[in-house]
């Protein structure tokens, strides 16, 4: 009797344990796509091209011989629309520095870098130009801050300096001066763009920093057992060495930090101390922490309006007042992003920082500071 009832009830268990492996294989599925979403895009919807943008930019990928480093390694170049159509042209170049843990392709996934140009280029609401998206680190969770760390083949300042700009100048067309070179970048980004740039004051005129920081952390593994290395990392000492060749060259700083970001005391300090040493540059607070949720739209469209200065500046002396109409958010079907106008004083050699209007209904410290917070000491 015992054996005849598990000989008939062996098929059902067989056919529901079935059953829940394919359940929870479709289920393990399903999560994995979400997660792979998630770590792709960050949440937000995937890039799409307007409908206007006839002959959008095109995205190249590229091993960089480096010396620095003792091996290739890998690059993405974004070349904006009409780079083949004008072989006699020749473009500004932004380089862009991913955070951590990160990818460089993070800027054209999440940020969006490329579908922004091809919307303003279209609309030629900007000058063109090439960007240029470095992956610094061995994997997405090794950390290396874009320093020149303690081993030999973890120079990867050098490597951004001086591999990666020559390899971009050797193969693109580009305008190959300081003049026409600009370098950003999110967060640990930032960090390393504020870094490199001070490093090497004759190479960039423009500099950014997207909720990034200046306090580097003390890391053994990069900046050696005694951390030696630590204040040549440091942008807070490294600035008043290099302050006199900033001025003279105009070298430009834009920053920003979220209003809860736990980075903002460095750059509102860090800001105090550019305006103490008459460096160029614009810093502002907006709504938000430190997260991917302040960092594509509307700063990095802000960002790439202002370049239209920065591309001409070997050709013109100065630029008019840019006026941006209400109309424009609606290009890129986030009409909430961005309201009422922007207007943009801009000159290829500054003698008095851009004025910058963004009036945003939830943005209540766009404005510059360079006061600590009520409450909060100066750092």
């Amino acid at each position: 009797m015992t054996a005849a009832r598990l000989s008939r009830s062996a098929p059902a268990s067989a056919a529901f344990a079935v059953a829940l492996a394919g359940f929870l294989a479709v289920g393990l599925l399903g999560a994995r796509g979400y997660v792979d979403n998630f770590l792709q895009y960050r949440g937000f919807a995937p890039p799409r091209e307007p409908a206007f943008v006839a002959h959008p930019g095109t995205l190249q990928r590229l091993l960089v011989p480096s010396r620095s480093l003792g091996h290739p390694q890998e690059a993405y170049v974004y070349l904006p629309p009409g780079y083949a159509q004008h072989p006699e042209r020749r473009y500004p170049v932004l380089y862009l520095l991913h955070g951590f843990p990160g990818r460089p392709l993070a800027f054209i996934e999440t940020v969006q870098m490329g579908i922004v140009e091809d919307t303003l280029t279209t609309r030629h609401r900007a000058q063109p130009l090439i960007l240029v998206m470095p992956f610094g680190s061995t994997g997405t969770f090794n950390d290396e801050e874009w320093v020149n760390g303690i081993s030999p083949d973890a120079r990867w300042a050098s490597f951004v300096s001086h591999d990666v700009v020559d390899t971009i100048d050797n193969r693109y067309r580009t305008i190959a001066t300081a003049a026409g070179r600009g370098i950003g970048g999110l967060s640990e980004g930032g960090y390393g763009a504020i870094n490199i740039a001070l490093q090497h004051p004759r190479e960039f005129s423009v500099v950014e920093s997207w909720s990034g920081y200046e306090r580097p952390d003390a890391l053994r593994s990069l900046f050696g057992k005694h951390l030696q290395l630590l204040a040549a990392n440091d942008p807070r000492l490294l600035l008043p060495r290099v302050a006199p060749i900033l001025r003279k060259r105009h070298t430009y700083f834009w920053f920003y930090s979220g209003s809860t970001d736990r980075f903002r005391h460095q750059n509102a300090a860090f800001a105090r101390e550019l305006a103490q040493e008459r460096v160029p540059h614009h810093y502002f607070r907006v709504f938000g922490g430190h997260t991917w949720a302040i960092s594509p739209p509307p700063h990095v469209r802000e960002q790439l309006r202002r370049y239209r200065g920065f591309a001409l500046s070997l050709t013109t002396k100065a630029l008019p007042a840019l006026l941006i109409p209400e109309d424009l958010p609606g290009a890129f079907g986030d009409p909430e992003a961005l309201t009422g106008w922007v207007s943009l004083t801009l000159s290829p050699r500054p003698r008095r920082r851009p004025v910058i209007r963004l009036p945003w209904p939830r943005t209540p410290h766009s404005a510059e500071t360079s006061r600590p917070e009520a409450g909060q000491p100066a750092e």
